[in-house]
């Protein structure tokens, strides 16, 4: 046999090697302390598994493994015997302390819970953890009833913090990390409809406030800054204005309430500075709808305060709803082509913006000379650079 052929089959017996190694995941895992499974399964999320038997006296001896594990996080795995979620599961929670690997029970009340032990609706006769090669391991026995054959299954892990369990990340997989559990089959899903649903709530909160604050609210301005020194464009630069900036109120007040919803519905979860921004621009959005009814005429003495007051508010809330939007990217987490789509969007904007602030600063400049030449001792007279007509310079909005 040649050295090359001699090579390819020990780079194929070697390449096999590694694929049914990193195959063995679950099935072909061996517990150190030689216990036996009749199911497992490999969880999608956070790269874990569960291992169980379902014996005939209705106890439930599982194993839940957590590959990857650190000294300052913990690991939970919960059932919910009377619904769907986090709230009202009732955990099985391991970190390392003083002493070593360290499990209780814990029933989670909460969102904003610590994972205080406490015991649980059902027995737990055995519970220990075993903190193997970075790998983490719950072993349990529950006492639950034999009618009992599909359980609702939650898993998670998060930071220690003064040495007792903090709140997980909810972004990503943390969300997502829970399905049903056939005991008697072995089949599994993952996701829930509560799941999915909070997490559709949560996207059209996203998408209603990207497109309204943060989209029509710019885009608006831009109308009133740029397309009104266009004198074609008189009166209809203001009505464009206006219906940019009612549809974007209205748009945003709908993307708010689900927010107030999401906030409600997830008591003990607090994004402070994401929702404390968010009630403020609700509030100057408001004031600018009203002040739209305040507004005084242009020959009013007041009207250069209500100018000066429309538009400090007005490039507030859309320099407020920039960073809102960011904050709440940071919060949803979602795949980076849509944080790259938003802020393809401002580029543009961006750009717009200076091609049209250069433009009508050309147009308004060449208008002033053209004045100056036709009026040169009454430059602002009735008819000058900012006489009636307006068009000398920016009209008010």
């Amino acid at each position: 046999m040649d050295g090359s052929l001699k090579f390819w089959l020990l780079s194929f017996a070697l390449s096999s090697l590694l694929i049914s190694s990193s195959a063995q995941t679950c099935g072909s895992y061996s517990f150190s302390n030689n216990n036996l499974y009749t199911y497992c399964s490999d969880l999608s999320r956070l790269g874990s598994f569960i291992h169980w038997t379902r014996n005939s006296n209705g106890t439930l001896d599982i194993a839940y493994r957590h590959p990857g594990f650190s000294s300052d996080r913990w690991i939970a795995w919960a059932i919910n015997v009377n619904g769907t979620g986090m709230l009202g599961a009732e955990s099985l929670v391991a970190y390392v302390n003083s002493t070593g690997p360290y499990a209780y029970t814990s029933p989670v009340t909460s969102y904003g819970t610590q994972l205080a032990a406490d015991s649980l609706s059902f027995a737990v006769p055995k519970l220990e953890a075993e903190n193997v090669d970075g790998e983490m391991i719950i072993y349990a026995t529950l006492e639950l009833p034999t009618t009992l054959t599909t359980i609702h299954q939650v898993w998670q892990e998060g930071p220690l913090s003064g040495g007792v369990p903090a709140s997980h990340s909810f972004t990503g997989d943390n969300v997502l990390s829970m399905g049903n559990l056939d005991l008697l089959s072995g089949q599994t899903s993952t996701g829930s409809s509560g799941t999915s649903s909070r997490l559709r709530r949560r996207n059209i909160h996203g998408v209603l406030n990207a497109v309204s604050w943060g989209t029509l609210m710019p885009i608006g301005v831009m109308i009133a800054r740029y397309v009104k020194v266009f004198q074609a464009a008189d009166p209809a630069w203001f009505y464009l204005h206006v219906a940019c900036q009612s549809s974007g109120y209205i748009v945003g007040v709908a993307g708010w309430a689900t927010g107030i919803k999401l906030g409600s519905d997830s008591s003990g979860v607090q994004y402070s500075t994401h929702r404390n921004v968010g009630i403020t621009l609700f509030v100057l959005g408001t004031l600018q709808v009203f002040a739209l009814l305040l507004r005084p005429n242009k020959d009013h003495k007041y009207r250069i305060y209500w100018n000066i007051y429309h538009h400090a508010i007005g490039y507030s809330v859309i320099i407020l709803s920039i960073f809102n939007i960011f904050e709440g990217f940071d919060i949803l987490d979602p795949e980076e082509k849509w944080k790259r789509a938003y802020i393809g969007i401002l580029i543009f904007l961006g750009f717009f913006a200076v091609m049209l602030e250069i433009a009508t600063w050309f147009i308004v400049i060449k208008r002033k000379r053209k004045s100056s030449e036709k009026y040169p001792q009454n430059g602002n007279g009735v008819n000058g650079v900012n006489g009636a007509n307006g068009y000398g310079a920016r009209a008010d909005v």
